[in-house]
């Protein structure tokens, strides 16, 4: 499966963020929308960064309420690690588990279409699991 394929089951929304916003508004957005990270794009259609859920209590724990005021460029994370449409969902999984992130955003010819979350690969991974065996079980049956 690709990451195409994926976008397609879940669609393909983003919530973005600007990098002058400050950090008590990234957390706001995050609560509001029920996400776990927000990409930080002051064009609203490339990736400058990404801040996550992670991100934030690392913060706060280390710097205290002051941080809240701090801009989201102070935090988020960058470069951000980004995957295309035609890659393989099994390769992000590989990338996510190896890198240590959760969030994926997707661009093509330099414009965010999408994120992926492990989440959706989880999802997308127990689903053709399920079809695989589906699948024995008929073939085994018909015998």
């Amino acid at each position: 499966m690709k990451v195409k394929d994926l976008l397609e089951g879940k669609g393909s929304s983003v919530e973005t963020i600007d990098s002058t916003a400050a950090l008590s508004e990234a957390i706001r957005r995050l609560a509001t929308f029920g996400v776990g990270a927000l990409v930080v794009s002051d064009a609203g259609t490339t990736v400058d960064g990404i801040i996550s859920e992670r991100d934030v209590v690392r913060i706060v724990a280390a710097e205290g309420e002051d941080a809240l005021g701090w801009k989201v460029a102070d935090v988020m994370t960058a470069p951000v690690t980004t995957c295309v449409l035609g890659d393989e969902v099994v390769g992000i999984m590989s990338l996510m588990t190896d890198r240590r992130i959760r969030h994926v955003p997707v661009v093509e010819d330099g414009a965010l279409v999408g994120i992926v979350s492990i989440g959706d690969v989880v999802k997308s991974r127990v689903d053709e699991l399920e079809r695989d065996r589906k699948e024995l079980l008929e073939y085994v049956s018909a015998r």
